[in-house]
Parts: C-alpha cells; structure tokens; sequence
C-alpha cells in the first residue's frame, strides 16, 4: 500500500523571526511597515520572508485588526504635478504589499469629492489622504467621518484636525539666503498671486532673511501677478526699468522664473554673471529645461507624502497628532546662480 504524500507544512512568521534573528513582534512591525523597525533589520526580515516563502494572510491580519489594508486618497491636483510625488511617498512610507492606495481625482469640485468620500467609505479603508488643489487652507471634511483624515499640501483650516504642509516661509528664506551667499545685494521679488499663502508665505521668509543681512527687496516689498510665465516677463521688464542694477531675482515659482529668464536675455543680460535668478517649486521638466538651467526649492513633496502615511497610521492606531505639521524644503542649485568673488 502506497504512503500517501506528505503535505509540506506552510512557513510561519516564527520561522521568519527565527531566520531574520529577531522576535516575533519586530518580524511582524517589519511585514507591515512600521516606522520604528530600523531600515537594516527590515531588510534582513523580508530577506529572510522570502527565502523561506512567507506570505502575510491578508485576509486573516484584517478580520485580527478590524483593517483591511486599504487607505484612500483624494486629490483636487490635476494635472498630478503635485499629487503624484506625494503618492509616491506615501507608498514608500505604507511598505511593499502592507497597504493599498485607492487614489481618487476630484477636480476641484466638491460634489464629486462627496461622491469619492462614499466610494471609499464603502470599500472600508482604514483612513483617508486629502490632497489640495493649492497650498491654501481648505474646509475640512465632516467630522463625523468614520476613519481617521489627514490633510497634505493644503491644510485644513480646522486646527484639530492632521494636517501637512511645506515649510514656504523657510522655503523663501532659503532662496533669498542662497542669493545673499551668491553676493546679491539688490535683490528683486516677482511672486504670484497675492491670494494665495504660499506666496505671501515665501516673500515673508525671503524678506527675513534679507532683512538678517542687512538688506530688503527692491522697491520695499515684492511685485505679486499670476503664476505664469507672462507675468514674470513683464515683471522683469518693471524691474529693470525701474532699477537697472538690480543683481537678483527671486520667483515665487519656477514658471515665473522662465519668464525672467526670458526677459533678462532678450534685454543682453548674463546670466548668472550679473543677475541670478531664483525659482521656487523644483518642477525639473522645466526648471532643468530653462536657459540656463534653473536654480530653485525643492518642495520636498514625496517627503509630505511619507510623512502624511505614517500620521495617518498613527491615526488608525488611536494616536492622531492634530495640527499643522510643516516639511522642511531643500535647496536645488543650478546654473542660474553662481557665486561671486
């Protein structure tokens, strides 16, 4: 009488902790993309994970966790330029396979924002990501919501609520610093629209940092128009024809900044020999397109996407840290500036 075969028995988790060196609790915060296991030994967990063929039973953690491993995330961004960045770090922060992302476009409207909401909440997601249109406040969603909210990019305007957002007025200091260091000592401000706080934010910052060093903005205060590519043309002629030595401009964004740019060469001007020029927004297909090639702040915006996850994780745990909590933004130089002896 033939033995029947043996079934091989399926790994466990303890196998996984076994092989990794760590306990049981680690083996299951790295499976599941806690932030407070170190980079290296999540590593060594989900090395070991597959070498011994572990798979999570997803269904069987939900119905432990009363989760199910899904989050939503609206946006009323677009075009994406701002919301995909932020996607992509939130996907970072959740981990590989430990959560899903029903990403959702709005369009700015709020119907279908509603409409979006209910989707979600029928699909059972354990929290919600709200992404603005712009960087201004925004009227949060009902409070009566069953899951955990944080807002990115444009704050909610109610301060108990999570909310995410760039540092804009650290944003400005460090453009108007970066010039300062370049040797510019008249220093013009084309920004946008004077309604929105990002830009009121980062001449804010740039005029303190100017004022740290002795110095303020050409003519007292910043010119604001539209965010385009039009209006930073025609400020730079205002500019110029008003202050023909002016040796630098800061731009409350890099579409603003070509415009510059574009005025500076047609009126012969060097750049960066005797104007640098300053973007804000860091949008590489046009910031590394421009002649020259154009410095600017980075937003940091994969950065507010990781860190809105794992607020938002905090949340669904029963920590939610309310407020406003800012994201420092960096630094990119290119060759629109240059240091002067």
């Amino acid at each position: 009488m033939a033995s029947e075969p043996v079934t091989p028995k399926a790994p466990t988790l303890g196998d996984v902790a076994r092989l990794a060196g760590v306990s049981l609790a680690t083996a299951s915060k790295a499976l599941n993309g806690k932030a407070e296991v170190a980079q290296r030994t999540r590593g060594r967990v989900f090395a070991a994970a597959e070498k011994v063929g572990f798979t999570p039973n997803a269904v069987a953690q939900s119905l432990i966790a009363g989760r199910t491993g899904t989050v939503g995330l609206i946006t009323g961004d677009l075009e994406g330029r701002f919301s995909i960045p932020i996607l992509m770090g939130a996907e970072d922060a959740f981990g590989a396979g430990s959560a899903s992302i029903f990403l959702c476009d709005a369009r700015g409207d709020a119907i279908r924002e509603q409409h979006h909401i209910r989707a979600l909440l029928s699909r059972r997601i354990d929290g919600l990501i709200v992404v603005g249109e712009t960087t201004n406040p925004r009227a949060p969603l009902p409070n009566d919501l069953p899951v955990p909210v944080v807002y990115a990019y444009a704050p909610s305007s109610d301060p108990a609520d999570i909310s995410v957002a760039s540092d804009n007025v650290g944003g400005g200091r460090l453009a108007a610093e970066h010039l300062i260091e370049c040797g510019r000592r008249r220093i013009a401000y084309i920004s946008g629209e004077i309604s929105y706080s990002a830009a009121r934010d980062r001449v804010a910052g740039a005029s303190q940092a100017l004022a740290d060093a002795g110095l303020e903005l050409l003519g007292g205060e910043a010119m604001y128009g539209a965010w385009s590519e039009h209006w930073g043309r025609g400020g730079a002629r205002a500019v110029l024809a008003r202050y023909p030595d002016v040796d630098g401009f800061l731009c409350g964004s890099d579409q603003i900044a070509r415009g510059v740019i574009d005025a500076l060469r047609e009126e012969g001007r060097d750049i960066p020999a005797d104007i640098s020029v300053m973007g804000h927004d860091n949008w590489e297909p046009l910031a590394t397109q421009s002649r020259p090639p154009l410095s600017t702040i980075d937003m940091n915006l994969k950065e507010l996407g990781r860190v809105a996850a794992q607020l938002l994780f905090r949340a669904i745990d029963g920590d939610a840290a309310p407020g406003v909590h800012e994201v420092p933004c960096r630094l990119v130089t290119r060759e629109s500036t240059a240091l002067t002896e």
